[in-house]
């Protein structure tokens, strides 16, 4: 049984090469977003395409056959616009105006105050509550071209969001709420359980995508804080204002017992279930691929798993402990689980792959080998954060036979590796990872080889 079969992406080069002529003609003609191209080059490592929220153009008989032929469909229809995406790749949405010639490119940003700050300050008007679920500011139009900032939290929404008076209050005390909860206990059955009402609460406050949302920044604050590489390319993107809107995918390691409360805990937050990894026989890890279409957030949960239980309903059935550990339950027996102590084991956002690599060099962070080297797909690691290791789980791992007295001295004089920044390059649209290279980076990102 293909349990994949829904899930085999494919490349979409005609939908997005459209999609470039479109920035390449508003590039051309303004000026503003042409420097802004040029400033994410050169010091963020990224094109300007990849922080794209939507374009808009006007609707034309022409437009609307190119986009049927090339895979776009409808999502919505509202006032004077309708709204095109693509189901089968990973592109920016698209707005055709109805009897109108706007032209424009709406760029994704976390926060449009940090941009405006760190672009020399807008006398316009930003429109939608601040930390409300979509907001927008048309900071500069040039010959006809409009260049749109817009920051959104849990809708798919192109209408600026007027919220609620007390809509900020419960922003800000659902985002304390998870911050203040423990994780730092030893029965992490409990903190995960704790997690999971934490997340109820939070829910009920604020509703299902704002509170995923939510939860995901929060988890990007607690890695960067433990993440040197991270660090340091969120400070290259804040020098442009950009934030990490540029995220892929957020990966989560979970020790085999709490895997089935951590798929529970992402559900409830109103991600569903992808597809499925398994890395092989020798690397003994599989994965369960989450996502919430509404927020655009894709999750990564790592797990030890064997053969067989690929063809099971691994994610929910609940997984008990296996008498020796691989990769992923070495990680979190030394670390704790991600939704714990450990925080993420990697974000993964979008770069030009090789000026990432030689840009993060010149700062002492060097990468691994690429473990996908593919025309429309590269991913590469940093090489990991290495963190200080509690001395209580390195002997309970020794007493239960699980590493050798070699590997529990190194742990304890030196810790283990914790995290990595992952960069990632996707072209033609391709919205899916590499399952046949997969294992061989988390070989080499087992603990005991480190």
């Amino acid at each position: 049984m293909n349990v994949n079969a829904p899930f085999d992406w494919k490349c979409q080069p005609e939908a997005e090469k459209f999609l470039l002529e479109i920035l390449a003609k508003a590039v051309q003609l303004n000026p503003i977003l042409a420097k802004l191209e040029k400033e994410l080059f050169e010091q963020t490592s990224t094109r300007l395409f990849d922080w794209i929220d939507h374009v808009v153009i006007p609707s034309n008989p022409y437009q609307i056959e190119t986009f049927r032929l090339s895979g776009f469909i409808t999502s919505e229809k509202i006032n004077n616009y309708h709204v095109y995406y693509h189901p089968g790749a990973q592109l920016p949405r698209v707005k055709l105006v109805v009897d109108s010639q706007e032209f424009g490119i709406a760029v994704s940003v976390e926060s449009i105050d940090d941009f405006i700050l760190a672009h020399g300050g807008f006398k316009g008007e930003i429109e939608g509550t601040p930390l409300g679920h979509y907001r927008r500011c048309c900071f500069n139009i040039t010959n006809g071209i409009s260049f749109w900032v817009v920051e959104r939290r849990g809708t798919l929404s192109l209408e600026p969001s007027n919220e609620e008076l007390d809509y900020q209050t419960k922003y800000l005390t659902a985002q304390e709420l998870w911050s203040k909860r423990p994780r730092t206990s030893e029965d992490d059955g409990q903190e995960i359980q704790q997690a999971i009402e934490t997340a109820a609460q939070i829910i009920q406050t604020v509703g299902q995508n704002l509170a995923a949302w939510i939860v995901l920044e929060v988890e990007r604050k607690y890695w960067q804080s433990r993440n040197t590489a991270g660090q340091l390319q969120k400070n290259r993107q804040d020098l442009l204002g950009m934030g990490w809107a540029n995220h892929d995918h957020h990966t989560f390691r979970s020790a085999r017992r709490n895997f089935a409360k951590l798929v529970r805990l992402f559900e409830m937050l109103g991600f569903h279930c992808r597809e499925r990894y398994y890395a092989g026989q020798e690397a003994g890890w599989g994965a369960q691929i989450m996502e919430n279409p509404v927020c655009r957030l894709v999750l990564f949960l790592d797990v030890d798993l064997a053969a067989h239980e690929i063809e099971g309903d691994f994610s929910h059935d609940g997984l008990s402990d296996l008498p020796q550990v691989s990769t992923i339950g070495l990680w979190t027996a030394l670390h704790g689980d991600s939704i714990l102590k450990a925080g993420m084991h990697h974000l993964e956002a979008q770069f030009m792959f090789d000026q990432l690599t030689d840009d993060l060099s010149k700062s002492g962070v060097k990468m691994m080998n690429p473990f996908s080297f593919f025309p429309y797909l590269k991913q590469a690691f940093t090489e990991g954060q290495r963190w200080y290791v509690e001395p209580h789980r390195v002997q309970k791992l020794l007493k239960e036979n699980k590493i050798t007295q070699d590997q529990a001295d190194r742990f304890l004089s030196q810790g283990a590796i914790g995290s990595h920044l992952e960069n990632l390059q996707r072209r033609e649209g391709y919205k899916g990872f590499n399952q046949k290279n997969v294992s061989i980076i988390i070989q080499k990102t087992d603990p005991r080889l480190s």
